[in-house]
């Protein structure tokens, strides 16, 4: 099954670390971080998971809940969280899915025969309340994946989702932002955008986060 962005998650009930959960239920009214790993106890998802749990914070600010997945049985999650503790000074504080039967990892397409015909890629999904796919990234297994990007997309796609506007490249939080090209009355400009704006062309109009005093 192949998943885009704007399509429905797929929802599913499997086995994890918290017992057993529901996606849509679970998820119900939150943004979820739905993110795989190829199997337990590798070094970099050893890393990844220590970053995830050190960043709840961070995640419970927006209104995001995460959520693991590997392709391993319970038992095995468990002996890992102690390597994780350990190793990375953060214990594991979010749900691991136990997708041994590869239920999940099937219906998400996260894995890819050319790369591993056993272990899933290195997948993100940033899912909305409205359980819509907004962000799939694919990495892989070599290379460690950046959350502060991922808590970087989540600001955007909540900011977007509030305001007429976009973000630039390497926009973070308090930065400007552009209005979008849809938005053409003079009127409607100085009602949305009071603080004005600074046209570089007619389609590129930069303005202050409108969210930020």
């Amino acid at each position: 099954m192949s998943i885009r962005i704007g399509d429905v998650a797929p929802d599913f009930v499997q086995e994890s670390t918290e017992g057993p959960i529901s996606l849509h239920q679970w998820g119900q009214g939150k943004w979820v971080v739905l993110f795989s790993h190829p199997k337990d106890f590798t070094p970099v998802c050893t890393t990844e998971l220590g970053e995830v749990a050190r960043l709840k914070p961070e995640f419970e600010k927006r209104n995001v809940k995460a959520i693991g997945l590997s392709v391993d049985p319970l038992d095995s999650h468990r002996g890992w969280a102690n390597d994780i503790k350990e190793t990375q000074g953060s214990a594991l504080n979010f749900p691991l899915l136990a997708d041994a039967d590869r239920k999940v990892a099937s219906l998400y397409d996260m894995i890819h025969p050319n790369a591993n015909d056993t272990f899933t890629v290195r997948s993100v999904y940033i899912i909305d309340p409205n359980q819509k796919v907004r962000l799939i990234l694919t990495y892989p297994a070599s290379t460690g994946r950046n959350f502060e990007e991922i808590l970087r997309v989540i600001d955007s796609l909540q900011l977007t989702d509030k305001h007429k506007v976009a973000t630039p490249v390497n926009w973070k939080q308090g930065q400007d932002v552009i209005i979008v090209p849809a938005v053409k009355d003079e009127a409607e400009i100085k009602r949305l955008f009071p603080k004005g704006y600074k046209a570089f062309k007619p389609y590129l109009r930069i303005t202050p986060q409108p969210d930020k005093n």
